[in-house]
């Protein structure tokens, strides 16, 4: 699927349920919704960095979401200044040269938002966040009742219990989740894979791997079925 000019913005997407709720309201909203799909992704495991998704069922969120995807690939432990020459060069190349305006799906962490608005206005671009200041309890379970259905693929043990890496992101989920950890996991504590919802013509099919333990970090492994 190739990008094309139809659209000057493009969307910051990690496959989790932040960049699919941004994706939900930008196509709410007048234009359409972004042209394109951003993704950094881990050159030597081929998945998404930080997530662990594999990059097969990346590849399945953009066709099914009707989106064509950029791929930003980076080294295993890549410094800021690697990430942020690969993200410059991406953004200075076609598809996304003439993108105006990169959203992102953050909700209220300031030191973030101010890095991603500097580093885009260095190269004529500018940031939007679609979901900043919602209240994230709120947005958790609109998430759940919006028909949204995602996978905890990652959890940082030193915030949140690895047990939960696996689980599905539902409504017991944020019953069992201590109230030291935000619903929508913000601050880093988890992160999640979207495998269905009304932003995608169909499901992604897949289903629970292995669970491990690598970097610091509790991994799930999500296959796309009959892997």
């Amino acid at each position: 699927m190739e990008a094309t000019a139809a659209s000057a913005s493009a969307l910051s997407w990690s496959g989790g349920k932040d960049s699919a709720l941004a994706l939900h309201t930008l196509r709410r909203e007048p234009g359409g919704g972004p042209g394109a799909l951003i993704t950094t992704v881990t050159a030597d495991y081929a998945r998404v960095s930080m997530h662990g998704v594999r990059r097969e069922l990346l590849a399945g969120q953009a066709l099914a979401a009707g989106i064509p995807l950029v791929e930003v690939q980076i080294p295993a432990s890549c410094s800021n200044e690697v990430y942020e020459q690969r993200m410059g060069q991406v953004l200075a190349e076609s598809p996304l040269r003439e993108v105006q305006t990169i959203a992102f799906g953050d909700l209220f962490l300031a030191d973030i938002r101010e890095y991603r608005e500097a580093r885009l206005a260095q190269v004529s671009k500018r940031a939007v966040f679609p979901l900043w200041g919602r209240d994230t309890t709120e947005l958790a379970h609109e998430f759940i009742a919006g028909g949204f259905e995602a996978i905890l693929v990652c959890v940082d043990p030193s915030k949140l219990d690895g047990s939960f890496a696996g689980r599905r992101f539902d409504h017991e989920l944020l019953a069992d989740l201590p109230a030291s950890v935000d619903p929508c996991g913000e601050n880093g504590e988890f992160h999640t894979f979207v495998h269905a919802g009304p932003i995608f013509s169909a499901p992604i099919a897949c289903e629970i791997g292995e669970v491990v333990e690598r970097d610091g970090f509790v991994f799930c492994d999500v296959l796309p079925s009959g892997f």
